[in-house]
């Protein structure tokens, strides 16, 4: 067995009994076949590593999703499957894209593309210049409503 890149877990039998261990990397069989790759992992064993990757247990995803631990074990075991809407819930608290967890391609677990970080860059700098721009305006109108008033109350005194 090789591995290389993620953390996952397998059960494996010593002195006959089966034992859980933990694993980092991607797991290959001895003829180099990656098991967690699109044409060889399931949805369930994506959402598993998913999950594990991210440290959290399957009853702490279940209730973060607000779904019950059976439903979530269902989807794991390739039992069941999550509506449109869980899906994008999914995606989004395991940080991995729709398509990796349903095909195996795009941003999966550890993977972070360098144009989406850069792009995400961008984003944080123009908020930055945008909220600046915003406080300077609100200063400006308060000294416009200043000016208002004193205009206002300059005309008011004109015509008593």
């Amino acid at each position: 067995m090789v591995v290389t890149g993620w953390n996952w877990g397998a059960i494996v039998i010593e002195g006959g009994l089966a034992v859980h261990k933990r694993i980092e990397g991607n797991v290959e069989d001895n003829d180099g076949k990656n098991w967690f790759a699109e044409d060889a992992a399931t949805f369930g064993d994506r959402l598993a590593a998913a999950r594990s990757a991210q440290g959290m247990t399957q009853k702490a995803l279940a209730r973060r999703l607000g779904v019950s631990l059976k439903t979530l074990e269902g989807w794991e075991n390739d039992v069941r499957e999550p509506r449109a809407n869980r899906l994008q819930m999914l995606a989004g608290v395991l940080d991995v894209s729709i398509s990796w967890l349903l095909t195996g391609e795009g941003q999966g677990v550890g993977s972070e593309s360098e144009a989406g970080s850069v792009r995400m860059s961008e984003l944080l700098h123009e908020m930055r210049m945008l909220r600046a721009e915003m406080q300077r305006s609100v200063a400006r109108l308060g000294v416009l409503e200043k000016r208002l008033g004193q205009a206002a109350g300059e005309a008011h005194d004109r015509g008593s």
